[in-house]
């Protein structure tokens, strides 16, 4: 099939390099405009873009893919499909309904659950056995369109998002090279999403790490590894942030009498944290200004001890 891929972070590359292999015809990549990083404001490219210049693929990076000049240079290619994967600008109906089988989503979840901008980290943070991609039929809505296929992925019990996000760019990589051959040949039913299914979830940012020590210890914990690495949960501790990066859920007798927040105990490698409901025990952890460390190293050239409190 003659394609024009669309993507944009490292979740996208999988599945481009994939296409690649199988032997379809990528006629483009679209991906996002390059963006300053840094104090030195270099500029740098997306990693979709740094793929696609190793094969050769020529490269769009439109401000904005709605434009009429950035419609017609879509129309050049003839594509018989666009293929989507975490590009980052919504589409318009009218490059929809171009291509011969229009344009289809490699989403990270099993939709019609998880819609939106961060499914993978959710899906950590509520405590899901198991999650999955999906290929989808792109519609004017977000994650809206109609079920083409699914792959399931189960979660480890100390699942974090940087591991969930490899394997579900591995299973969006080996799943669109299954259906782009059936949708060819005519081979799939699209399924209608059930609305009463369905859920949504926000970009992620900053504001969402902070710890609020008045939960639950296994809620807390399940919000560490869903934002591990980023934006990563964090405290505070005599005006300066802590990342937390590795803890365990302490429930049953281990309900405190303590402030929440309130260092119970500490350990040679690790230390006790009141939460509203259990005990987080932490492993490993980030000082502001300082680089990441295990609690044992921490806790060596640290003044830290039972009844300091944080946040």
């Amino acid at each position: 099939m003659k394609i024009v891929y669309m993507g944009t972070p490292d979740f996208s590359v999988g599945a481009l390099e994939a296409i690649i292999r199988a032997g379809h015809q990528v006629a483009a990549v679209v991906t996002q405009p390059d963006k300053a990083k840094g104090r030195s404001a270099q500029m740098q490219c997306s990693p979709v873009k740094e793929c696609a210049l190793r094969y050769g693929i020529p490269v769009f990076q439109p401000v904005r893919i709605r434009t009429p000049e950035a419609v017609r240079e879509l129309e050049k290619y003839e594509a018989d499909v666009f293929v989507v994967a975490a590009f980052g600008q919504i589409l318009s109906r009218q490059i929809l309904e171009m291509p011969r089988y229009g344009c289809i989503n490699i989403h990270a979840s099993l939709l019609p659950k998880y819609r939106g901008a961060a499914p993978i980290n959710q899906c950590i943070i509520d405590g899901e056995k198991e999650t999955g991609v999906t290929i989808m039929q792109m519609d004017a809505g977000v994650d809206t369109g109609d079920i083409l296929t699914q792959k399931k992925v189960i979660l480890e019990d100390k699942e974090t998002a940087q591991t969930l996000f490899d394997k579900l760019a591995q299973a969006g990589a080996d799943l669109i090279v299954e259906t782009l051959p059936m949708i060819e040949r005519g081979e799939i039913t699209p399924v209608k999403q059930d609305e009463s299914l369905a859920s949504h979830v926000k970009m992620m940012d900053k504001a969402m790490g902070k710890i609020d020590w008045t939960q639950d210890a296994v809620c807390i914990e399940r919000l560490v590894r869903g934002l591990n690495p980023w934006p990563s949960a964090y405290t505070f501790c005599k005006g300066k942030s802590v990342k937390i990066w590795s803890s365990d859920a302490l429930t049953g007798d281990t309900d405190s009498t303590a402030l929440p927040g309130t260092i119970t105990a500490v350990a040679k490698d690790s230390f006790d944290v009141a939460c509203g409901r259990g005990i987080l025990r932490i492993y490993e952890l980030q000082l502001e200004g300082k680089k990441r460390m295990d609690a044992k190293s921490f806790l060596l050239g640290s003044q830290w001890k039972a009844g300091m409190l944080l946040g």
